[in-house]
Order: C-alpha cells, then structure tokens, then sequence
C-alpha cells in the first residue's frame, strides 16, 4: 500500500478516470484528456454505459460544473470564487486531473509571491557564469502549462498583490509570454488555461484589477443547498480520511455526522434548523471543510485515546476549537447556543454535556 500522505486527484481516481476515458465518444478539445460532458461526468459522478460507477467529486449544482468546463473550452480563464471552505481548490484540482491528466502545474498564491513565480524565474549560478540563456531560465508551472497545452492552477489569487497579479493580463489576453532578456517568447499551445481560486472573506484581500477580472469568468461556489447534501459531503470525506491514514475506528455512525452539521448550519444561518430560534453568529465561517475536519479529528481521538467508536467526547474540542476563533466574542456566542439550543434537545444531552465539561 502507498505510504503517500495524500495523492493527486489523477492517481487517486487513475481508475474512474481510465473508463471514462474508454466510454467517452464525445469530442475533446485539443490536448484534453476527456470530452467536456466526460469531464462533468467525473466530478459529479454517475454510471457509465458499461455500468462503472463515477464517484462525486462535487455534490451540488452540477450546472455550475457544465459553466465551468465550458468556460475552460474558451480563451476565457476561470476563477472559482466563494467562501473559504467551499471546495474551490477542490474542485480546481479535479479539473485539471480530468482535463489535462495532471493537476500538479500550481502556484501558491501568497502575499510574498513575486513575479517570477507566474511569469518565470532565472537559475543565478547559471546566470552569473552564462549569462541569461536558455538554460539558465526557470520555468514557472504556468510557463510549463502554456508549452504543454495544459491546465495551470493559482490558488489564493487575492492574497497575491496586484502588481503581480498584472503580470496574468499579457498571459490571458495575448497567450503569449515574452522573455525580453532573451528576446524569445512562449507562445501558448492549445489546451491551455487557467484555474484560479479566491476567497472572499480574508483579510488583506486584493482586488482584481478590471482588466484582470475581464480575462475570467467566475462560478461562485456556494455553501451546501441543503442538510442532506452537506451530511452526504461529510461522509464522504470521512470515508476517504479514514481510508488514507488506515485509522483503528469504526465508521462513525451518520448520527454524529448528523449533529456536527446541524451545530454548523444553525450557526452559520444565526438560526435553529426549526425556524423558531435565532442565535448569534460566530467571526468564523463554519465551513463544510471545517466540519470534515471535526470528524476527523473525533475519529483520531476515538482510535488513540478511546474505544475506537466515535462518542460525543471525542468530537467535543473539534466542535468548540471551530466555533471560538476569536477567545472573546465567539466564546459568548457558543456558550449561549450551548445553553439555549443544545441544552433543550433529549437525545443531545451526551454532547451537550461534553462540550460544558471543557469549560468553554
């Protein structure tokens, strides 16, 4: 078995993709790997003629996956947009997998990224005895893109500063990447595009430039529509965590997937699933991928310091560590739902009581 942490999506679904590849009659735009309902039929799953079943990547409005392929068959670069935690770069890696067979061609997009991290960098000991040749050039995962006709990955576009960020205009607009120490240009194969990712609650968040944003068309990903949705997210996550690290625990049982969403959404919304209570709402945003992760960490605590089922007092810290980001305001809010929501419910009295013990 692989002692890798975590695969890329092309590995990890190599199978799914592999069928798909052989059922798929479509047309496929140059240097794709499927046609583009192929590649919608990956990430939201379905049953091949042959009878393969596809697994979700993305569950949810597959409309929004069809606008994002085809957006991907145009000159137009995409930018998934949303809420931190609502699959984007998710959702950006399984793209790139299914269109180019590698979703490895990404720049981490940071406060600290320079230029030379999207348009190309320069090898110094070669620079220094060589002078600027070709040799001496280093290529950005963007620059590898445009020569193999692929898809290339920014994560975090916003939190790259905007004079940077510019350096994507020529890119999107003329396909083109001029090397002027050298007199050269890139000129982009097809195939090439762009998958970038923003959020829009980060502090110290940069705009767009108009210029910019007119060179991408966004698909707003959103929070899960509905309770089941969400829960049916969860597990899956779960399942594949629980597969990966090879965890001794049980499963853990749909009703404590169940309970963690429920605390999730009611804080979220300010309110109780019923309707009939408000509650104040957290600083934080009380992702779906937050929520995952309280799993997780529940099912760690209940294989290493428990009996290996997970129990209320295993996901307790995970719960309270999500809610309370800031010591202050959200330690009043969640002692308030603590009291007035959960404290009223018969069959949540176990966590209830587990999250009062720990004192928050």
């Amino acid at each position: 078995m692989s002692t890798i942490l975590r695969q890329h999506a092309e590995n990890l679904f190599a199978q799914e993709l592999e069928e798909l590849k052989k059922q798929d009659g479509d047309q496929k735009p140059v240097n794709w790997v499927l046609s583009p309902r192929a590649v919608v039929t990956y990430l939201v799953g379905g049953k091949l003629k042959n009878g393969f079943e596809v697994s979700p990547k993305y569950i949810g409005n597959k409309r929004l996956m069809e606008i994002a392929v085809a957006t991907l068959t145009t000159d137009r670069a995409l930018l998934l947009y949303g809420l931190p935690g609502t699959a984007k770069s998710w959702v950006s890696e399984h793209l790139a997998a299914a269109i180019s067979g590698n979703s490895t061609l990404i720049v981490q997009g940071t406060a600290g990224t320079g230029e030379e991290a999207i348009r190309y960098g320069w090898n110094y000991a070669r620079l220094l005895s060589e002078g600027p040749t070709e040799k001496a050039l280093v290529e950005t995962p963007i620059m590898r893109a445009m020569k193999d006709g692929k898809i290339a990955r920014i994560e975090e576009l916003t939190r790259i500063g905007a004079d940077v960020q510019d350096a994507l205009i020529t890119i999107l607009s003329e396909k083109t990447l001029p090397v002027p120490e050298l007199n050269i240009e890139v000129q982009a194969v097809q195939g090439f595009n762009i998958i970038a990712t923003a959020n829009n609650r980060d502090k110290g968040v940069n705009e767009l430039s108009s210029a910019l944003k007119r060179r991408f068309n966004t698909v707003i990903l959103p929070v899960p529509d509905s309770m089941e949705e969400e829960i049916d997210i969860v597990k899956r996550r779960v399942e594949s965590f629980e597969k990966v690290m090879q965890l001794p625990a049980e499963p853990p049982a749909l009703q404590e997937i169940r309970r963690i969403v429920t605390i999730f959404r009611e804080l979220r919304s300010g309110l109780t699933l019923d309707g009939k209570t408000k509650v104040k709402m957290p600083s934080g945003t009380l992702s779906t991928a937050e929520a995952i992760s309280v799993v997780n960490n529940g099912l760690s605590m209940a294989a290493y310091f428990g009996d290996g089922q997970l129990k209320a007092h295993d996901l307790a810290a995970g719960i309270i560590g999500a809610v309370v980001k800031d010591p202050v305001q959200d330690r009043i809010v969640w002692n308030e739902y603590l009291e007035t929501v959960l404290k009223t419910r018969d069959d949540w009295k176990d966590i209830y009581r587990a999250c009062r013990d720990l004192g928050a």
